[in-house]
């Protein structure tokens, strides 16, 4: 997740509400899960398929599959601002987050904590940094760096040490996502002009582009059978940008032959719908958050 300045979506008042969805990758049946009169973003399904996590205003949330109240998830920040970049790790004992210590978004540096919460443990030492994928074998977080003015992936061991850089590419790179084999990373780069579908080996060799349409196609995941990745589409080209508010589709590629298919119709959505993996464990849903913006006109 790489924070973008935008245009405020406001006419006079206006008021966006999230919705927590689930999508069936057989049948495309949409189920809602979770609504609120508030943003929220980022769903992670739990390794055990028991809860989801969100994130919402700096904070943490846990929501048990089933349920409808929010439990939130105690992690000791002084000011918590986690931003949408967060997941759990294979053994599902560990949360993996991205945090911003102050109101500057260059300050977020990627942290560990207990799935339960608790008190953080930071692991990267430059900034910014934003997590988006962990190795199947639970040793290696995948990361987007700001780095000498250059957006690039970079791999460190969980436990902290000196980050490697694995993609070189003029333009943004980002959503790194390993194969649940750990044979690939998957991600979005803009290395082709058009932000696209790309994956490469997770020393950063052998890049392949995956996709080459109209669409600006983001934050690729592989489902835990390995057969599938879920991506998000922007309808229209946004550059180097994948903002908020705009009209969006989940669609799906089968590994197998790269056959593409739109998995949901077009929604209002974006930054926020997909950042991280969202998966069930059983490779047949998909969890997502969509929006509506409800405007209220000024007394005449």
């Amino acid at each position: 997740m790489i924070p973008l300045l935008f245009a405020a979506l406001v006419v006079q008042d206006t008021t966006i509400r999230s919705f927590l969805k689930t999508v069936d990758i057989a049948t495309g049946t949409i189920a809602t899960v979770y609504g609120a009169d508030r943003r929220f973003e980022a769903p992670n399904w739990s390794r055990d398929g028991r809860f989801f996590l969100i994130n919402s205003q700096g904070r943490l949330y846990r929501l048990p599959v089933g349920g409808s109240q929010l439990e939130d998830v105690r992690i000791d920040f002084a000011t918590p601002r986690i931003n949408n970049d967060h997941g759990i790790s294979p053994d599902g004992k560990w949360l993996v987050l991205s945090h911003e210590p102050t109101e500057d978004w260059l300050t977020s540096s990627v942290y560990l904590v207990p799935i339960g919460g608790g008190t953080p443990k930071r692991v990267t030492t430059k900034a910014p940094s934003f997590w988006h994928g962990w190795s199947p074998d639970g040793k290696t977080l995948a990361f987007v760096g700001r780095r000498d003015g250059e957006f690039d992936i970079y791999t460190i061991p969980v436990t902290g040490g000196d980050e490697r850089r694995i993609t070189t590419c003029k333009g943004l790179d980002d959503g790194p996502d390993y194969s649940p084999d750990g044979a690939f990373i998957y991600y979005n780069s803009f290395c082709s002009g058009r932000m696209q579908i790309w994956r490469m080996r997770p020393d950063g060799s052998q890049p392949e582009q995956l996709t080459n349409d109209a669409y600006a196609n983001w934050f690729p995941h592989p489902s835990p059978d390995g057969r599938w990745i879920v991506y998000l589409s922007f309808l229209e080209d946004q550059g180097q940008d994948h903002p908020f508010g705009r009209q969006v589709k989940l669609r799906l590629m089968d590994l197998r032959d790269r056959s593409v298919r739109d998995l949901t119709p077009e929604f209002f959505g974006g930054q926020g719908t997909i950042n991280v993996p969202s998966w069930s464990p059983d490779s047949r849903r998909v969890a997502f958050v969509s929006y509506e913006r409800h405007v209220t006109e000024p007394p005449h």
